[in-house]
């Protein structure tokens, strides 16, 4: 192992190698992260077997900055050979005594054999890989993809550690450094909802640990409340850099870490997601209400009322990064009111369901009634730049004026539309980097009416240039539903080959963790047309015509339920209580009890009624 640069070694002055190869003793090693106070304990055991299970020499080699491991065993030809290590981690964050905690938690395993450990590890993943498998029939290639991203999210989150989120390209690449973007409360989150809601919760707990540090950049910048990194590493500090160098060696200064503040309202949507699709109440006293409360008091100050009547929020970089210090940018804007809104709400159902509490944040934050009731007339009046006529949102105050660009003029391409254009003219073009208004579209479905995201849809997609991976998931989810399906399968398939084709031309970064977790919604949200209420859940299903099956498991309010879907039925099992509507959109009903299974059947004209089934469904 070597040892970072800025690192400290702390192997443990007292170990002394034990010279038996039989019972090798354990590595104990510490690293102490540059500028933070976190050491990180590491027990290391090691052994080399040969078939009847004789043991090797073992050579332990210590220098300052490195540690090496020598392993030597005498084999016939044709003779299996194994090495068996076994690595227990633990840092100060957990304990105050990490070392002890990790030889402890190796004392204990080493006598069982690595079979047992081996062993619990494949029970576990079984389990969780029960809960989040998508089964596709008519499309091989399709099912990798979906493993391989069910694979990779399962690995990414830790539901035992709130205090740590995702990388957007999770631990599997060094680029963005590990830093937390609104990739994972908007893209990966809902996976985790759905599918194993401690590690959602563990996900949006980071977000609480790292508020104080969203209101100090919000108090440096003389706004209110609570403003969030754009991107965030361990602190919630601002870890955006100021500058970067271009392939062509210019220097590009980055305004994301001030402009892009989306990012506020995002994590306020995932907070709001993952408290209605659980009803968790606990993590909403304890982490989730403070938030949007201070969420909506940052946009409570982050735009000013005009001489118009309206309130704009100007200066800003929506979704598409191509247009910088943008005015009223439409998706920022439109989910700047829903939080807004929601923070409202959240007052109210505080007051109602937990006064004392309210009285206790009230006091300590100093809300009043007054400023609480400003949201809600604020959010009324946010400027938002909509035609009734042609029923489209303008993406930015003077997005219509820009250059148009035929997009298909450039094809095929292999790099995206900056690189070709340069970053000043892309600027002046109509080219959007990714889903802007359309994933507005998608988010606020129940608020925005069919005709209008069938309009903007079909507007956006051809001006879309598709330089992030978070872009062509979205498209397919919005064209399933809206029934486009040639276009839903070619961004479904633009969406699956992100890391497994490396279409974009950068996956030796890492996996793009956020395109996974899209490609995740576009099939479940999509093509199954899962939509959850309050009461109920209801399906709209848009398979394509060579699929002949798609089956997933998801949790919705403590229940479990394992849908298929084939061109001809919905079959739904459900496991626990309470009862449960099951609806299919424009379709039957039913009240479904616990234990159940039930089947809707396609008809030439529609949907016949559920029928309930106690056979083996699924």
């Amino acid at each position: 192992m070597e040892v970072a640069d800025g690192a400290v070694s702390l192997l443990a002055p007292e170990w002394i190698p034990r010279s038996s190869s039989a019972r090798p003793n354990v590595l104990p090693l510490g690293l102490r992260t540059p500028g933070r106070d976190t050491t990180v304990a590491f027990g290391v055991t090691s052994q080399m077997l040969n078939s009847t299970n004789v043991a090797g020499c073992r050579r332990v080699d210590v220098n300052e900055r490195r540690i090496m491991e020598h392993c030597e065993i005498e084999l016939d030809v044709g003779q299996e050979c194994h090495l068996h290590r076994l690595v227990s981690v633990f840092s100060s964050r957990e304990s105050s005594k990490p070392f002890d905690c990790a030889m402890k938690h190796l004392k204990d395993a080493i006598p069982k054999g690595i079979s047992a450990t081996v062993s619990a590890h494949t029970s576990a993943w079984e389990s969780r890989w029960s809960t989040a498998d998508i089964e596709i029939e008519g499309d091989n290639s399709l099912q990798q993809a979906l493993r391989f991203a069910g694979y990779h999210l399962v690995s990414a989150a830790n539901p035992d550690d709130g205090r740590v989120s995702i990388g957007a390209r999770t631990l599997s690449g060094v680029a963005y450094k590990g830093h937390v973007f609104w990739d994972t409360e908007i893209y990966m989150l809902p996976f985790y909802i759905f599918t194993h809601p401690p590690s959602a919760r563990a996900l949006l707990e980071y977000r609480y640990h790292t508020l104080d540090a969203a209101r100090a950049k919000a108090d440096k910048l003389g706004l209110r409340g609570a403003m969030y990194a754009w991107e965030s590493a361990d602190t919630g500090d601002e870890t955006t850099p100021r500058m970067i160098i271009v392939p062509n060696g210019d220097v590009l200064m980055v305004p994301n870490g001030e402009l892009e503040v989306h990012i506020t309202a995002d994590i306020a949507f995932g907070i709001w997601n993952y408290w209605q699709t659980t009803a968790d109440d606990d993590f909403f006293l304890q982490y989730g209400a403070v938030i949007m409360l201070e969420s909506a008091r940052f946009w409570a100050s982050r735009g000013a009322m005009e001489s118009d009547g309206f309130y704009h929020i100007r200066h800003v970089i929506g979704p598409d990064e191509y247009h910088e210090g943008v005015d009223d940018n439409a998706y920022t804007n439109l989910m700047a009111a829903w939080n807004l809104r929601r923070g409202a709400e959240t007052a109210r159902l505080l007051e109602q369901r937990w006064p004392d509490y309210w009285r206790e944040l009230g006091t300590q934050l100093q809300f009043t009634d007054q400023e609480v009731g400003t949201w809600s007339k604020l959010a009324d009046v946010i400027f938002i730049l909509f035609d009734p006529k042609t029923l489209l949102y303008e993406q930015f105050n003077g997005y219509f004026q820009k250059e148009p660009i035929d997009l298909q003029s450039y094809e095929p391409r292999t790099a995206a539309m900056d690189m070709i254009l340069g970053h000043e003219r892309i600027q002046q073009t109509n080219i959007v980097k990714q889903a802007d208004v359309v994933l507005a579209t998608y988010l606020l479905w129940d608020e925005i009416t069919a005709d209008v995201r069938a309009a903007n849809f079909r507007y956006y997609e051809p001006r879309t240039g598709h330089g992030s991976s978070l872009s062509p998931a979205i498209h397919a989810l919005i064209a399933a539903r809206i029934g486009d399906r040639r276009l839903a399968q070619r961004y479904l398939r633009q969406a699956s080959e992100i890391d497994l084709g490396n279409n974009m031309g950068n996956a030796a970064g890492g996996v793009h963790a956020a395109a996974l977790g899209g490609l995740w919604q576009a099939m479940v949200f999509g093509f199954a047309g899962l939509r959850t209420y309050p009461d109920s859940v209801s399906f709209a299903p848009n398979l394509l015509s060579h699929w002949r099956r798609l089956a997933f498991p998801f949790e919705w309010r403590g229940r479990k339920l394992r849908v298929a879907m084939d061109p001809n039925a919905i079959r739904v099992a459900i496991f626990g209580p309470p009862p449960i509507q099951l609806c299919v959109e424009g379709g039957p009903q039913i009240q479904a009890t616990s234990e159940g299974e039930y089947v809707a059947e396609r008809t030439d004209r529609g949907w016949r009624p559920w029928q309930g089934e106690r056979k083996e469904l699924i």
